[in-house]
């Protein structure tokens, strides 16, 4: 019996090694991690992330207490890292679900009504496509000033259109299958026809395209607090530290190689694991 319960875990681990490639394994491991982080960032951080001590500036990685330094005000970059890793999360997922629904209902509605509503979604999606988003960004904040809540709804409104047509497509196919066709000879309402019985079938395509919005609006937002109009101190995101560490990166590069490294890797990880994902879930690919 014991013998038995030694051998399974290996025989586990290799049974999840050949299901999942390695490196979409690495990706899972790191974007679990990100989580744990963003979620218990409070219990993680050593310092607070506005703690100043100017004895203490630009000291190097690995000195003790001060595992990844500290900035050009003595702070603690681990700590700030910590906090900017949830910031970041948070605005990309609230703003990928505000993009996801946004479109997903227009899209449904133009597979629904057709006609000028269908002309008028697909005009949209087009105008949206066309128009250079970062430069559109930048215009709104200039105006409005910046907070968190802006920056998230207006990342909200990149790459909706990607799902209304997404959604348009396939809700228009749904429609002509069986399925549908049945449901709604039995008397069921239209909210009632795409909540319950398209919007499950359709799901797994969003759910890819969300995976493939996510690290680009991680890359959105780390621009705009580069420049100074994203998320606004005292509060910290990943864009925002490596804005402020550009200015020492000759001196104290680890103020802004810390960030770009988790940028890096969290977005590739996201973007390898949607490709893998599609490819799973993609019937047409298998």
């Amino acid at each position: 019996m014991s013998d038995t319960a030694a051998i399974a875990p290996p025989r586990l681990i290799r049974r999840i090694r050949m299901k999942v490639p390695a490196l979409i394994l690495f990706a899972m491991i790191w974007l679990g991690g990100m989580i744990l982080v963003a979620i218990f960032a409070d219990w993680l951080r050593p310092y607070d992330i506005t703690a100043m001590n100017l004895q203490n500036r630009l000291v190097p990685m690995g000195t003790p207490g001060h595992l990844l330094g500290t900035d050009e005000l003595g702070r603690d970059v681990l700590s700030r890292l910590l906090q900017s890793i949830r910031v970041s999360l948070v605005i990309a997922f609230c703003a990928t679900i505000i993009s996801a629904v946004f479109g997903t209902t227009l899209g449904f509605l133009a597979a629904q009504f057709r006609g000028w509503v269908e002309h008028l979604v697909v005009a949209l999606a087009d105008f949206q496509a066309a128009l250079p988003f970062m430069i559109m960004s930048l215009a709104v904040l200039a105006f409005f000033g910046s907070s968190t809540w802006l920056l998230v709804c207006l990342m909200g409104f990149y790459g909706w259109e990607r799902y209304a047509r997404i959604a348009r497509g396939l809700a228009i196919s749904a429609s002509a299958q069986g399925y549908a066709a049945a449901v709604v000879q039995l008397g069921a309402k239209p909210s009632r026809v795409y909540l319950r019985h398209i919007l499950p079938n359709v799901a797994s395509t969003l759910i890819v395209s969300m995976t493939l919005t996510f690290p680009e609006i991680i890359l959105m937002e780390s621009g705009l607090s580069f420049l100074g109009l994203g998320v606004q101190p005292p509060e910290s995101s990943l864009g925002n530290m490596v804005g402020f560490g550009r200015e020492y990166l000759a001196r104290a590069p680890w103020i802004m190689l810390a960030p770009s490294f988790v940028i890096v890797l969290t977005t590739l990880s996201i973007s390898l694991l949607g490709d893998w994902l599609r490819d799973r879930l993609d019937p047409t690919i298998r």
